[in-house]
């Protein structure tokens, strides 16, 4: 299951890739591409600090994004959140209180 999950989580990472790409070209969106490539190398080398690292940038930018973001995006990127947390992965430096 855990391996179902991971696997997930890169083919939304590598959708994310292809809709960034397909967006009109500015600075931002090319650095979270690559950001996203990134979380790509670390899922697949179950880089844990990686994951941590790169899956933070691309929260960042996405939610601090000086250009409009597709649905499409903000979707990836729950739904990469979503499988790695499944998968066993932590994505969040921290956890809320709660």
């Amino acid at each position: 299951m855990a391996t179902e999950h991971r696997l997930a989580a890169e083919r939304r990472v590598n959708d994310l890739i292809a809709v960034g790409r397909a967006l009109p070209r500015h600075e931002h969106l090319t650095l979270m591409m690559e950001e996203a490539e990134n979380l790509a190398r670390a899922i697949a080398a179950f880089h844990l600090e990686g994951i941590r690292f790169r899956m933070y940038n691309v929260d960042r930018m996405t939610t601090h994004t000086p250009v409009p973001l597709p649905v499409e995006v903000l979707t990836a990127v729950a739904d990469i959140h979503r499988h790695l947390e499944a998968a066993g992965f932590h994505t969040r430096s921290h956890q809320a209180p709660g």
